[in-house]
């Protein structure tokens, strides 16, 4: 809207609703009153299952002409079955995880990861451009998603990483915050270190309504499913979905994910 382009928005939740109308944001009063108003229909959701959701009621309603973009991240699989199905109706699926912070979104310098054909990217890719900085077109419908989960799983794993070096350090005798900014100077240094680390975890700061331990289970699962499609044992994933596990087990599910580094260091307790 702020690029000047047309947007009309729908959440099951008012809130959010009324934030956007304040900025000058038409919103529909349902999913099917948005898809008949809409070319291109991007949905931001939680999961799969809540994607699957979406696309089964607004199905009847989807027209030719029309893109759906997921811009959640899902199942491969998934992403395949909806583009077909768009397709017999002469629409278009793209599907586009988004990746970085809550803060990026709000500055408009996300990263997206795209599947789609061609001539969908060149559509859509002027839209992404309004809340990306990075936009990569990384294949097919499918491969955007692939790309996605990949990011996800090692994210998971150098958090849970950092996780278990602050563990050690802080027994050691060694200040979170001392041996994090060190090693952000050396070959350690990461995304992940920066703002998972420096950010989160040397603070102690796991609000809820972020990314949560729960969300990051979800995604690793998809990792996991992919790995066990193409036969690949994933030793390292395995290690951090059981660590994120024990963290939903001792009551952390809906804090945002770093709070793994409590289970990881058992003589953390919660602020």
């Amino acid at each position: 809207m702020k690029s000047g382009l047309p947007v009309i928005a729908f959440d099951r939740v008012a809130a959010p609703l009324a934030r956007l109308r304040a900025d000058g944001v038409a919103t529909a009063g349902s999913v099917l009153h948005l898809v008949a108003s809409a070319d291109i229909i991007f949905l931001c959701l939680p999961s799969g299952k809540h994607v699957e959701a979406v696309i089964a009621d607004i199905f009847p309603a989807i027209r030719g002409g029309q893109i759906v973009v997921d811009l959640g991240t899902s199942p491969v699989h998934l992403a395949r079955c909806i583009a077909k199905q768009c397709g017999e109706r002469g629409a278009a699926f793209a599907d586009a995880p988004i990746a970085r912070t809550r803060e990026a979104a709000q500055r408009g310098t996300l990263s997206v990861m795209v599947g789609a054909d061609a001539q969908t990217f060149a559509r859509i890719e002027p839209l992404l451009h309004c809340f990306a900085t990075d936009v990569t077109h990384c294949g097919a419908v499918g491969a955007g998603q692939i790309v996605k989960i990949l990011n996800n799983m090692v994210l998971f794993q150098t958090v849970n990483a950092l996780a278990e070096a602050m563990a050690v350090g802080r027994r050691a005798g060694l200040d979170p915050a001392l041996l994090f900014d060190t090693l952000s100077k050396g070959s350690a240094d990461s995304f992940a270190l920066r703002n998972h680390g420096m950010k989160a975890m040397v603070p102690g700061a796991y609000p809820e309504r972020a990314f949560s331990t729960e969300y990051a289970l979800k995604d690793l699962a998809y990792a996991l499913e992919l790995a066990a499609e193409t036969g690949v044992p994933l030793p390292g994933a395995n290690v951090v979905d059981a660590v994120l596990r024990r963290t939903i087990a001792a009551g952390w599910g809906g804090a945002y994910f770093p709070v793994l580094a409590r289970v990881v260091d058992a003589t953390d307790t919660p602020a």
